[in-house]
Formats: C-alpha cells, sequence, structure tokens
C-alpha cells in the first residue's frame, strides 16, 4: 500500500455530513460541534431544501472546508458547465459519478476544486451490483474505476474502507479516498452494507472519512467528533 500522505491537517481528515432536512438544522449542528469539527459535507438532501450556497458561504465565513457531495451524472457537457458554475465557490471537493465522459468533463471545469468520483456507493453489495448485471466483484469493481477516474483527471475516489487499501495499492498516493459509511465496531450499519469502523478506514489507507449518523445522532455530538479525533490522532501522531 502507498504510503497515506501526511501533509493533510489530522483534523480535517474528519469530515462530517450534514444530512439534516433543513438549513436552519444543518447550522444548529455546526453551532453544536464547535471547534471539534472543520470539514463539512453537504449533500443532496440540502441541495433540495433551499438556501445551499447560502450554507457553503456561511460555512466558508466560519473557516470551516466544504464538500459539494452532488455525484453530478448527467450528459457530459452538462456535467462541464455546471462544475464550470461551482468553481470558485470555494468548495474543497465536488463528486461525479464514475462514467467516464462524465469525470472527464469534470476534470477539465475543476479549477480549484477537486473531484472525487464515486465507485460503488456503500449501500451496495455483491447482489445489488449482479441486479444491475454486473457479476464480478465488488472489489474489482471499484479498482476499475478508480483508474478510469485518475486516467480522466480526477483528483480522488468515494471508496468503502474495505477496497481502500486495494485502490492505495495499485495507485499509490495519486488518487485521494474519500470513505463513507463509518459505523462504530458493532454498531447499527442503518442502510449501509459495506462500513468499516474510524481506525480500520485510516489504516486501510483512507485520506478522509465521511461520518453522519455516528456524530449527528449522538447524544452529544461535539464528544462524538472528538472522540473520532482523538482516534485518527493516535493514527496520525507523527
Amino acid at each position: 500500500m502507498g504510503e497515506i500522505p501526511r501533509a493533510i491537517p489530522r483534523r480535517e481528515r474528519l469530515i462530517v455530513a450534514l444530512d439534516v432536512p433543513t438549513v436552519a438544522e444543518a447550522r444548529l449542528l455546526v453551532d453544536k460541534l464547535g471547534g471539534a469539527v472543520c470539514f463539512y459535507k453537504i449533500g443532496l438532501e440540502l441541495s433540495t431544501a433551499g438556501g445551499y450556497y447560502e450554507l457553503a458561504d456561511w460555512l466558508l465565513q466560519r473557516g470551516h472546508k466544504v464538500f459539494a457531495d452532488l455525484k453530478l451524472y448527467d450528459i457530459p457537457e452538462t456535467v462541464r458547465r455546471a462544475v464550470a458554475n461551482l468553481r470558485g465557490r470555494g468548495f474543497s471537493f465536488l463528486t461525479v459519478h464514475g462514467n467516464r465522459a462524465i469525470m472527464e468533463a469534470a476534470a477539465r471545469e475543476k479549477g480549484e476544486m477537486k473531484i472525487l468520483a464515486v465507485t460503488v456507493l456503500t449501500s451496495l453489495d455483491k447482489s445489488d451490483l449482479e441486479e444491475m448485471g454486473y457479476r464480478g466483484e465488488v472489489g474489482q469493481l471499484v479498482l476499475e474505476r478508480a483508474g478510469g477516474a485518475l486516467a480522466a483527471g480526477c483528483d480522488g475516489v468515494i471508496a468503502s474502507g474495505l477496497e481502500a487499501s486495494g485502490i492505495k495499492s495499485r495507485y499509490g498516493d495519486k488518487l485521494l479516498v474519500v470513505t463513507p459509511g463509518i459505523r462504530p465496531a458493532g454498531g447499527d450499519m442503518g442502510d449501509q452494507k459495506r462500513t468499516v469502523d474510524v481506525a480500520q478506514a485510516f489504516r486501510s489507507g483512507a485520506d478522509y472519512i465521511v461520518v453522519g449518523r455516528p456524530v449527528r445522532d449522538a447524544k452529544d455530538p461535539a464528544a462524538a467528533a472528538e472522540g473520532i479525533q482523538a482516534t485518527t490522532a493516535g493514527i496520525f501522531s507523527s
């Protein structure tokens, strides 16, 4: 496995997903988290609620980094134009689906944003892929899509911690690996099927983790986030 990049500030490796119905609830959660989190993901749910870009601006003004998890999927020219519209808004990351032409279109217009390609959603497993007509192993498909992302000019991929080590073994630090589907060991998986805990994700090669429910639904979200930060600091102690 390629060496995990250590230039990433440790506390930025935790990205908290603002998966809540409204911007007001998102702001309330950010206020509760205080200094425990400095990187936030805003995704599809909030994009349909109104005030998405105002929330992004609010986060940026407070000194946070923002990940636009929009998973763009459309004809390449439409994706290219959408990415051009997002360029310069201050987003650190933007997601697109792992179709080669779509990834290439996004990469052409990314500017300072990093484009992350979705490999296989962590809510899918082999049986789900078989329903879609893919008969191979999940890990093989993830590696194929990671290779396509690199060739298309993407900066990284969204991938389960179960596949992070394979990506790093093959591509080293040429691709960032951002891992969602983080659950405490033995915890409720919810609608996720390919999960790992924080330590497993980072030790497998993830550069960043995206955590939603284990922080959002905690009795004390700031304490939950600080617990993750402590685990992260123990892994990246040098």
